[in-house]
């Protein structure tokens, strides 16, 4: 899970239309979210390559402060405890 914090909103959705997401082969986009006063967004980002990431944040941390959350499926959190249950 990605928390974005917009430092320019307006840039943000400007690059974002004329380029798009610019995500490298190997990070896959899944879902987002804005806060209604376009400030914050949740982002949820697939990859198994930690570098392919961060290399997606230095196109856009210009303009957005990037806080990056690891998480895991509610199924793969429960198998996790399952012996436990």
């Amino acid at each position: 899970m990605i928390v974005e914090e917009f430092r320019d909103a307006v840039a943000v959705y400007r690059r974002l239309r004329d380029l798009g997401r610019q995500e490298p082969p190997g990070l896959t986009y899944v879902a987002s979210w804005v806060t209604p006063d376009v400030t914050r967004c949740y982002q949820v980002m697939e990859t198994e390559d930690r570098a392919l990431l961060d290399a997606w944040m230095s196109l856009w941390d210009d303009v957005v402060e990037f806080e990056v959350v690891p998480v895991v499926t509610s199924e793969e959190a429960e198998a996790e405890l399952a012996e436990r249950l």
